[in-house]
């Protein structure tokens, strides 16, 4: 389960590929832009990034019911178990110094462990708080959706807690469909937590 993604389905990112780079073109309102980033996949250097972007999200958010954070060997493992028909993607800028910084990853996985089930994946998408809302997880679950039709896959499941209301909103803007909910079945932060399933074909 993931999604961790503040996205208004009508913002357009930058070309998935671009290079990093200075911020790009204004979306929204105030000072919010759309930053040059590029999409590529996930290597043992984006660990680091990746697990404190997801860490934050065990600790202070619904979007994943982990309890526990990842250690550097846990990213790792999760990386390379995402090296091959089920991928892992990061989105990349370049900081002040111009060296590369992850803000936002996503993967694919089996959806469960069934052969018959074997051509339906599930994705996850989580974007580092400061980039939310600027393009960037719709990038990367664009991305997602290409390589699970290129991988050969028929269906992509999202399972989403049931309070992200803006992660709901990316994957209608991305095609899916809501196919049900599932009350009551996490528990997080001393509440109860629905998980909202949608799926798209491809």
């Amino acid at each position: 389960m993931g999604a961790a993604v503040p996205e208004r389905a009508s913002e357009g990112p930058r070309r998935a590929g671009s290079e990093p780079g200075p911020a790009a073109k204004a979306v929204g309102t105030g000072n919010r832009v759309t930053p040059r980033f590029r999409i590529a996949p996930a290597t043992p250097a984006h660990a680091e990034d990746t697990r404190a972007i997801y860490n934050r999200e065990i600790e202070t958010g619904t979007a994943t019911f982990e309890m526990s954070p990842r250690t550097v060997a846990d990213q790792l493992e999760w990386i390379a178990e995402h090296s091959g028909i089920h991928p892992a993607i990061v989105a990349v800028v370049a900081n002040e110094v111009g060296e590369p910084r992850v803000v936002g990853f996503g993967s694919l996985s089996p959806y469960r462990p069934r052969p018959a089930y074997s051509t339906t994946v599930e994705d996850s998408v989580y974007v580092a708080e400061e980039f939310q809302g600027v393009g960037v997880g719709r990038a990367l679950l664009e991305e997602l959706l290409r390589l699970a039709e290129a991988h050969g896959f028929h269906a992509v499941i999202a399972r989403i807690s049931g309070d992200n209301d803006a992660s709901v909103a990316l994957h209608v803007g991305c095609g899916f469909e809501m196919i049900g909910t599932e009350k009551e079945v996490g528990r997080k932060f001393g509440r109860w937590l629905d998980v909202v399933c949608m799926q798209r074909l491809v």
